[in-house]
């Protein structure tokens, strides 16, 4: 598929369904990039407020949103990220991106452990609870074997479809940093259907396949070479 080209997969069925384990014998789900993100409602605990409300998929279309599955409450890496970005609230909202956290814990879980983690005391984020895996088993991150979600981190455009995927294993931590690189480099395809070479940052060059596509095929090296993309 060209990278100058904007395109949503429709799927016929779901790539997951709904309280179907996934076993040996099934074929494994495939990426919901450039899939519309999965429908959910979920209890969730707003520690902004302090008080349990409840979250669903409609609340984040209409604005880029991030969707980040974290294995549990009351565990080491986890708190670490939450807190992370929280503190990155400030820029977050500059960009106009919804934040929502979500583990397999309840929301009397959540509000207990952002009570009582040190780092998470000035937490304001509202906190998904999935406490039947479901919303996880449809964005393809839980694992039926131990009851957990992997730490599952989607970025989704204000049309609802999920633009960028990461999925890691429970021992190391996400980039925040990272995570707002992309944003600002979706942000910017989107505004100006240019497309963002490797590394790409704030202010950096762009390759401007929407006015010089032709001359640019096969010739990328002359708009921007390795030193600008390492530097």
């Amino acid at each position: 598929m060209p990278c100058d080209k904007r395109k949503i997969i429709e799927d016929e069925e779901p790539a997951v369904t709904e309280n179907q384990p996934t076993t040996g014998e099934q074929k494994m789900s495939t990426t919901l990039v450039m899939r519309r993100m999965p429908e959910f409602e979920l209890e969730a605990y707003d520690a902004a407020k302090g008080t349990y409300t409840t979250v669903s998929s409609e609340d984040l279309k209409g604005k880029w949103s991030v969707v980040c599955f974290y294995p549990a409450d009351f565990t080491f890496v986890c708190p670490t990220e939450i807190a992370a970005m929280n503190a990155s609230q400030d820029k977050l909202n500059e960009l106009g991106v919804n934040v929502l956290p979500i583990s397999g814990d309840t929301k009397f879980s959540h509000k207990r452990f952002a009570e009582t983690e040190p780092l998470l005391k000035d937490l304001t984020l509202t906190m998904g609870a999935d406490n039947t895996g479901n919303v996880a088993r449809k964005f393809g991150v839980w694992i039926e074997q131990e009851g957990v979600a992997l730490r599952g981190r989607f970025i989704i455009d204000p049309e609802g479809v999920v633009v960028a995927e990461e999925t890691v294993a429970d021992s190391v931590g996400r980039n925040v940093n990272e995570l707002i690189r992309q944003i600002e480099a979706w942000q910017h395809a989107y505004a100006t259907g240019e497309v963002c070479p490797a590394n790409w940052r704030k202010g950096k060059k762009t390759l401007p396949v929407n006015t010089d596509i032709e001359n640019m095929t096969g010739n990328v090296g002359s708009y921007v070479t390795i030193e600008d993309i390492l530097a």
